[in-house]
This record gives C-alpha cells, sequence and structure tokens, in this order.
C-alpha cells in the first residue's frame, strides 16, 4: 500500500475544511483524495520544483513522501518535489480564512473593478478598531486590508500601519485605497484576459499543443512505474 489512510486524514487542508464547510458532505474521495490527484498531477511529469502557496505545502510534504515510499518499494523513479515560494506566500481571503472558492472569501484575476472594490470594502479588520480615534493592530488581528497592502505596496504598508496605530486613519479611508491600489494591479490581467478570450480558437490551439507534449512526458512516466510494479 503506497497512501495509507491516516496520511490522507492527518491534512491540515481536509481537517480544516471539516471544521469551516458544513453544507456539504465530505465523507468522499473528491475531498479526502483530492491531495493524492495533485500529487499524482505533479509525480506523472517528474517535476523537481512545484510552485505553490504556502498552505499548499502540506499536499507537495504529501506528494514528497508518496513519491520517497514508491521509490523504497521500487526503485528510484519518482523525484522528491521542492516548493518554489514567492515573497508572497500567502494572502488570506477576504474573511481573514485562507482564500479559497470553497469558502466564497477569493479575490480572482477576473474580478472586474467594482467586484473587486466591493470586496475590499467588506474585508476583515481590526475588531477593536471601530471608529477612527481607536487606536489600530494591523499586524496582530488578522487585518486582510493590512496584509493586502505589505503584498502590493510593501513601502505603503509601514505608513498605514502607523497611522492606523497613531488613529491618524480609519479602516473605510483604508480600504477605498487599497481598492484602487488593487485594482491597478490587475488591469493587466484583465486586460490581456480580454485579448485572449477575443480569440478562442488560439486557446484551443495552445491546449492541444501542451497536452500533446504533457502527453508523450506522462507516457513515459508510466512505462517506467507500470515496469518497476511488474504491469509491463
Amino acid at each position: 500500500m503506497i497512501i495509507p489512510l491516516s496520511w490522507l486524514e492527518r491534512c491540515p487542508t481536509y481537517k480544516e475544511q471539516l471544521q469551516e464547510i458544513k453544507d456539504k458532505d465530505l465523507s468522499t474521495y473528491g475531498f479526502l483524495g483530492y491531495p493524492v490527484l495533485q500529487a499524482a498531477d505533479i509525480l506523472v511529469y517528474k517535476a523537481e520544483f512545484v510552485p505553490v502557496g504556502e498552505d499548499q505545502l502540506p499536499h507537495l510534504e504529501l506528494t514528497r513522501e508518496i513519491a520517497r515510499r514508491f521509490n523504497n518499494f521500487y526503485g528510484r523513479i519518482l523525484p522528491e518535489p521542492e516548493a518554489l515560494l514567492t515573497k508572497v506566500a500567502r494572502l488570506p481571503g477576504i474573511d481573514g480564512r485562507k482564500m479559497s472558492k470553497s469558502y466564497d472569501n477569493a479575490i480572482y484575476l477576473s474580478d472586474g473593478e467594482e467586484v473587486v472594490t466591493e470586496k475590499v470594502r467588506n474585508m476583515f479588520t481590526d475588531p477593536q478598531k471601530i471608529r477612527i480615534d481607536d487606536p489600530g493592530h494591523p499586524e496582530t488581528s488578522g487585518c486582510v486590508v493590512y496584509a493586502f497592502y505589505q503584498a502590493l505596496e510593501p513601502k505603503k504598508a509601514k505608513e498605514r500601519k502607523i497611522e492606523c496605530e497613531e488613529r491618524k486613519i480609519g479602516c473605510v479611508a483604508c480600504k477605498k485605497e487599497l481598492a484602487v491600489i488593487l485594482n491597478r494591479f490587475l488591469e493587466p490581467y484583465r486586460q490581456r484576459r480580454k485579448e485572449i478570450s477575443a480569440h478562442p480558437e488560439k486557446i484551443k490551439e495552445i491546449l492541444i499543443e501542451g497536452g500533446e507534449k504533457a502527453r508523450i512526458v506522462a507516457q513515459e512516466t508510466m512505462s517506467e512505474v507500470c515496469k518497476a510494479i511488474n504491469l509491463l
């Protein structure tokens, strides 16, 4: 047995979903086995480095454990991939939890300006800062607005932190400026998306070409795997 059930049940993401998602049946392989599907996508192409967010590190570690266990049984075939993290390895969702489609708290690259502005307006902030003249605690309160400032405008984040702590700015004004900054950041992606969407035939060509290249690599890996476990 390559993947014990206990490996999947201890996954932090799965345990978090059990606590957070109450309106769906999570006792299915779709939820429990999701990290295994991710591992398959990584290992079948023998990826050595994988760009992930910080919250996906446990999934990548599971991938490494699966590769290590397989190699121990059948010989070294699968590499143990390393993580590639950006300077901003984690961004919270607008409610302060992990950003996730499942939680409906995400900001998408496809979101229009008005949608983004509304989402920023609803971002979680320091619950102790109710009025402008209340001192804020942006670093310790889990303020989502401050987290986005740090990601998009680090220098501005330092100014905002001081202003918040010294009661010189309120959350409404802080959010309004962040909405402008975030929309400015997203605009090139919106434009590029619009340009690409105008040529669906080109998108199809790219997908077909990429699929053919990926299929060759995957077939080679699966041939090695099948040979190692005596299925050929």
